[in-house]
């Protein structure tokens, strides 16, 4: 980025986003294509390549980026396309016996009208340059990089934020809100007085990427986005980057110093042969199960890794907070257009940490079993005691690792049981749950039935003659932008039965804010509600407590 876009701030911005990451350029992408002015901060002048950190982009995300009409750019720049392959494989070695496999993981194939996007497999650094180019264009936000967030304070009626850049110039930005994507060390969450609570593994991981561009043709599994490798010498997670020789590990168990002193050691273990290799970067880490007792102090907000932790198995981390950034993102622009009342903001935490802390309990489920908890004698024999080694551990690992790579229950099917912005509902008999993501289907043209939703609030009419007018007309009183869709006629009794009823609100986050076959009885009151101009309702239980702690297979396998 040219100097002077990194080095001259505006002295005041509706919202300012500290960090740069995936979570804070997808807030700018939500804020900025509603026409609402922010600033991202960002340390970092380049995005480095060396840590590609997430590789894996949910379903979810990735309907985002078709929102936001970058889904298919981010898929050309993806080194691996999803034809590549969409197993992941439990082996001895890269060039040993395979152990068991799934297939159709992550996302990856297509499951008919379930969704209009599949998963991706990409470095982060994907989808990081994809967003810098997506903010850039919007007209609203403003990039800076080489600069950070040192501190902050907040009155009623701004936050006043002090920035400091790489050469240790101080400016001051006052903002309406701030929203911290400031990740695991995060400024703004201490400076609001925020803390992590939880508990983190008591294992070392050594993650590192390594370039071989030979290792390729030792692979006996074919193509895989994963290889789990079950071998005493070098138990470990390994993938693909590009088809070239560009590889990522996750040596379970190794710690900082060993991985460094050992690294083409592992490299040999999870090739299972001795190959010719380069290490291009390590990245020492511990597991962490941990979010904020708060997440929002009057004007400012926390997403992402800066509000809560888990581990990577599942590849649900960076995906969950994307979601917080475009749960937050819009409802901050519809308190900054003015249609959005005080419970809208309230909302966000409220909906968010119920998702977050099954994410957690989730990814910690998935961690009990890893390489080091499958490692049994004989699995390399060549006799009959290697065959029954072998089947015992492959029966083993799909009785518990099914769940990690299956998890679409979980990326689409969380639902919002209690929201002050949404309305209590009776128990529902299916097709559009309110709470819930918007059953997708494709339209006979081929188009999706989410490429017709608004920007806003969607009214999807299925019936066979208009029934929106009294929401329609609240809307307009409430000044609640609000975009009436009919399909083409032919499609409408076909979606009206998938989704359970003729009338269908969509949120701009495609989550289903009411449904019925006729007006709602005081459409008034329900606009109310969904804006955040209701009077405020008892707040619900609060969730199951967080893990504190790894489970005692992984305390036996300290090392």
């Amino acid at each position: 980025m040219p100097e002077s876009n990194r080095r001259n701030l505006p002295q005041r911005v509706r919202v300012l986003v500290a960090g740069g990451g995936p979570v804070g350029l997808s807030a700018a992408v939500e804020l900025g294509r509603r026409g609402i002015e922010c600033l991202v901060v960002e340390p970092r002048t380049a995005v480095s390549h060396a840590r590609p950190r997430c590789k894996t982009l949910s379903v979810r995300t990735m309907e985002h980026l078709r929102r936001w009409g970058v889904a298919d750019r981010l898929r050309e720049r993806a080194p691996l396309p999803t034809s590549w392959s969409r197993d992941v494989v439990f082996c001895t070695s890269l060039s040993g016996h395979e152990l068991s496999r799934f297939t159709g993981v992550l996302g990856l194939a297509p499951e008919g009208d379930r969704f209009p996007e599949t998963g991706q497999q990409a470095p982060q650094y994907v989808l990081e340059e994809v967003l810098r180019e997506t903010v850039e264009e919007l007209d609203a936000c403003h990039l800076v990089l080489g600069a950070r967030v040192v501190a902050l304070r907040q009155d009623e009626e701004s936050v006043t934020v002090t920035v400091e850049d790489d050469a240790g110039r101080r400016s001051v930005v006052t903002a309406d809100h701030v929203i911290g994507c400031d990740g695991p060390r995060s400024v703004v969450r201490d400076e609001i007085g925020a803390r992590y609570v939880g508990g983190q593994a008591l294992r070392p991981n050594f993650g590192m990427v390594f370039e071989s561009p030979d290792l390729w043709q030792h692979v006996r599994h074919g193509p895989a986005v994963q290889y789990w490798i079950i071998n005493a010498s070098a138990p470990a997670l390994v993938g693909p980057l590009d088809r070239h020789g560009t590889w990522w590990a996750i040596a379970f168990g190794v710690d900082r110093e060993t991985g460094e002193r050992e690294a083409l050691r592992l490299v040999e273990g999870v090739a299972g042969r001795p190959v010719r290799a380069r290490v291009l970067s390590t990245d020492p880490w511990t597991a962490r199960m941990q979010i904020v007792d708060r997440m929002r102090h009057g004007r400012v907000f926390l997403a992402g890794d800066a509000a809560h932790l888990n581990p990577p198995f599942g590849g649900h981390g960076l995906n969950t907070g994307v979601g917080d950034a475009v749960d937050l993102g819009w409802k901050l622009a519809a308190s900054l257009a003015g249609w959005g009342g005080p419970a809208l903001l309230d909302a966000y935490e409220s909906e968010r940490r119920p998702v977050q802390e099954r994410v957690i309990r989730e990814a910690t489920a998935n961690m009990r079993v890893l390489s080091t908890e499958l490692l049994a004698d004989n699995l390399d024999a060549a006799d009959a005691a290697g065959v029954e080694a072998r089947r015992l551990a492959g029966a083993r690992i799909q009785e518990t690792k099914r769940a990690e790579f299956h998890a679409l229950d979980l990326v689409l099917g969380l639902r919002i049981d209690a929201s002050p912005v949404l309305p209590e509902s009776a128990a529902d008999g299916g097709g559009a749950l309110v709470g819930a993501r918007l059953p997708h289907a494709f339209l006979g043209d081929g188009r999706s039935l989410y490429d017709l939703l608004g920007a806003d609030l969607t009214l999807l009419d299925l019936g066979p003659e208009t029934r929106a007018a009294a929401v329609e007309e609240a809307a307009r009183a409430r000044g609640v932008p609000l975009a009436v869709v009919r399909p083409p006629e032919a499609e409408r009794p076909r979606l009206a039965a998938r989704l359970g009823a003729r009338l269908v609100l969509v949120r701009p986050d495609q989550v289903v804010a009411w449904r019925g076959d006729e007006a709602p009885d005081d459409a008034p009151a329900l606009l109310a509600t969904l804006s955040g101009h209701a009077p405020p309702r008892p707040r619900a239980a609060p969730a199951e407590a967080l893990p504190t702690e790894v489970p005692s297979t992984e305390r036996k396998q300290r090392t």
